[in-house]
């Protein structure tokens, strides 16, 4: 049975918060006079101007409880109910026009309760608006019911005096059985929400995170909700424990309920016809349009939901868009894009730049035990069409995976790697550095769009975009070892085979993958030699190129979960192409330091430099790379209550940011030594002249690839054939010479040639 109380219509509007959580000495209003900052002086209406409101068709229950502005025209009233405390601000003769929604200033036809009110709005046909502040120039227009409650949150995972902890809202990100549970606050960037998922054995750091939220928020009862100056509410059907920012614009919402929308003049927020939201942060400058569901949510600045999409459960990072599919229990970083109707995410860390196509199906549900699966996956993730990936899996940076249905779990290590499945055969294939042999063009593409659509008016977390950062290149490093690794088995197995019989060559087929140790299955028998007597022998193969490696299978174990082959395809060309993009990044970040530092020769660029570079271990949090030490750090003073609020985390992240360029040079010096025994700090004229002229060359050949992918769809018969005419053709996708992305980059090539032309003539190298 509903549980429908009776009160007395005098107390209509009044009582907002329960006496019991009334503060003794405060009135109902105490927390509404500390919420508006806005400088309206109000003042009884006068016997006159009652007069004209009841001949309008107006009422209320005390004419003395309605404040008016010093500029006030009660013509500008009409059929308005009022109950409760109302103040009203200047009501003028305009008319306010939005997007062709033109309506004159004043209230009409409405129901106002309680509510502060500022300067020429318009209210027009509001059935019910309840405890509100109202910014100024406020367009509300065709609203079933606009409320907020004493116990309002806004979309935080808080809660309010006399709660119970059942009913606090949490986000199930990454884990659909809750178990990396984060509280929802306004302000948590996709740092603050991949620290809170992970670490979940530490339970003082968890406590700490906990502690922090609540910190943040008031826990008192009686907020009123906030409508920003400039916003647009018209024809929306519920709108409850809403605040809104300024200049935002909502309609044809069916509900909106307990958010936090923010928006500025700058970064205006739109959300459009038939979406249904709740419980959500929104950031500013987002767009959510078109039968949108979200429920338990964060959507980070600048982002999108369009087309049906349904998010659920999940983080959404800056800068993204989903449309016309589902995502559940994700923490996504910023940068992504998933725009088709049938792709499906679910219980996934996607660390940005990622892609979904059409029908992928991406950490696909349970085993039927329990919904307990996870996926991870680095920068720059991209299933391809109908892909079926289940838990649970892990991957590389820059992994682009085949059409296909991949009957196992996952774990591929190579970054920059096609994965596809080989049905006829029955095999796995990985072909490491495809992006690099076959697509340059998306892959620098890429970046670069994501710099450029990088809005964020407030970048307290420095995201990294370029392809070849810290994360990426640690994974280069440990690619080549594996591949290493992975060649000398090969070649040894050939040789026993060959020379040693079938049983030798059985024993070292039985090895585990090495390249994964931590995987090692017990009770095989160990790879012949020492590991560095292994890796030293792949490498030594590698780079003499040996003829022998031509009719070499190269398989690995420990990349799928099942018995079946796991075939590595171009291996001989991916290991020189990783070798040398070790070379660019390093000099690329050198030629960053000595610009910025203007500096003179080689022997005072030797003079800044550490010794040999400083090792360091980096990790992905949100979108920002940091090192695996000042994480450490971070924890200990998180532990140690150095750090005692978000946002001193957020400091932190900016502190990060400053000494990220002298990071990551730091870092590629440390590759460079480590991969190719080179040390900037002792190396002679002509080595450092040598390494100038590989990065030039390794510069040029990737800014030829990205023309030379792009150019593959103009030659392509079945891409041509669809046009009548090379004329229709031109016209339709444009030429390659005329893309302007592919011109930036061959400008970026020559300038950076230049640059490096011009150092080694100045320094007499």
């Amino acid at each position: 049975m509903n549980k429908i109380s009776k009160t007395a219509l005098r107390r209509l509007g009044y009582d907002f918060i329960p006496p019991e959580y009334l503060p003794e000495g405060k009135d109902e209003y105490y927390l509404r006079t500390e919420q508006n900052h806005s400088t309206i002086e109000y003042r009884p209406l006068k016997l006159d101007e009652v007069a004209i409101l009841n001949k309008n068709g107006n009422s209320s229950d005390n004419w003395n409880h309605v404040m008016v502005s010093d500029i006030f025209l009660p013509e500008l009233v009409h059929n308005c109910n009022f109950f409760g405390l109302v103040r009203i601000g200047k009501l003028e003769p305009y008319f306010l026009e939005f997007h062709n929604l033109r309506r004159p200033v004043g209230l009409y036809n409405s129901t106002i309760i309680s509510c502060d009110i500022g300067n020429n709005v318009v209210i027009d046909n509001v059935n019910y608006l309840s405890h509100y502040i109202i910014g100024s120039d406020v367009m509300l227009v065709n609203i079933n019911e606009l409320a907020t409650t004493d116990h309002a949150k806004f979309g935080n995972g808080i809660l309010k005096e006399g709660e119970p902890e059942s009913i606090r809202i949490q986000l199930e990100i990454c884990n659909e059985n809750g178990g990396r549970s984060i509280i929802p606050f306004d302000g948590m960037l996709p740092g603050d929400a991949w620290l809170w998922s992970r670490f979940r054995e530490d339970e003082e750091l968890q406590t700490r995170f906990r502690q922090f939220t609540e910190n943040e928020f008031d826990k008192r009862r009686g907020y009123y909700g906030i409508i920003g100056d400039r916003t647009v509410i018209k024809n929306c059907k519920i709108v409850k424990d809403v605040k809104t920012g300024s200049d935002a614009y909502l309609k044809g919402a069916n509900k909106l309920k307990n958010l936090t929308i923010n928006s500025t003049a700058e970064a205006s927020t739109q959300i459009g016809e038939g979406c249904e939201l709740v419980n959500g942060i929104i950031g500013p400058g987002c767009r959510i349009f078109y039968g949108v569901k979200a429920v338990r949510f964060i959507l980070a600045s600048h982002s999108q939901l369009k087309y049906g999409a349904r998010l659920i459960n999940s983080y959404l990072g800056n800068n993204a868009t989903i449309s016309c599919c589902e995502v559940l229990n994700s923490l996504i970083f910023p940068a992504h894009e998933q725009h088709h109707n049938n792709s499906f995410l679910c219980a996934s860390l996607l660390m940005g730049q990622s892609n979904m196509a059409a029908g992928a199906t991406v950490g696909s549900n349970h085993n039927s035990r329990s919904a307990d699966g996870e996926l991870i996956a680095g920068r720059g993730f991209w299933p391809g069409l109908c892909v079926s990936v289940k838990h649970n899996s892990r991957f590389a940076s820059f992994i682009i995976i085949a059409k296909g249905d991949y009957p196992a779990e996952l774990d591929i290590p190579l970054p920059f790697s096609l994965l596809s499945n080989d049905v006829s055969n029955d095999e796995l294939v990985v072909m490491p550095a495809y992006w690099f042999l076959h697509n340059m063009y998306a892959l620098s593409r890429n970046a670069w769009k994501y710099v450029d659509r990088d809005k964020r008016s407030d970048k307290i977390q420095l995201l990294e975009f370029d392809y070849l950062a810290p994360d990426s290149i640690q994974e280069v490093e440990r690619a080549l070892e594996i591949l290493e690794r992975l060649t000398a088995k090969a070649w040894l197995e050939q040789t026993n085979r060959s020379h040693l019989g079938i049983p030798e060559a059985k024993r070292i087929a039985a090895t585990p993958d090495i390249s994964h140790p931590e995987q090692r299955i017990p009770g095989t028998m160990t790879p012949p030699g020492p590991d560095s007597e292994l890796m030293a022998l792949g490498k030594d193969l590698l780079i003499k190129n040996e003829s022998s490696l031509a009719s070499l299978e190269i398989t690995a174990d420990g990349f799928e979960n099942s018995s079946r082959k796991v075939r590595i395809r171009k291996l001989t060309l991916a290991y020189p192409i990783y070798r040398e993009l070790i070379i660019h990044y390093a000099v690329t970040r050198l030629m960053d330091y000595i610009q910025s530092k203007n500096t003179g020769s080689l022997n005072d660029l030797q003079a800044l430099l550490p010794e040999n570079g400083i090792p360091e271990t980096w990790v992905n949090a949100g979108g920002q790379l940091l090192k695996e030490s000042s994480l450490h750090k971070l924890i200990d003073d998180i532990h140690s209550n150095c750090i005692s609020s978000w946002s001193d985390i957020h400091r932190f992240y900016q502190s990060e940011a400053e000494s990220y360029s002298r990071d990551k040079l730091y870092h590629a010096l440390d590759v460079l030594n480590s991969v190719h025994g080179i040390s900037i700090k002792s190396a002679d004229p002509a080595c450092f002249k040598k390494l100038l002229l590989q990065s030039s060359t390794t510069a040029g050949w990737i800014t030829r690839g990205i023309l030379d992918s792009r150019e593959k769809d103009y030659h392509n018969p079945f891409r041509r054939m669809v046009y009548d005419s090379q004329a229709e053709m031109d016209k339709v996708i444009g030429k390659p010479d005329e893309n302007n992305f592919i011109k930036s980059q061959f400008l970026a090539f020559e300038n950076y040639k230049s640059a490096i032309d011009s150092l080694i003539s100045k320094w007499n190298l």
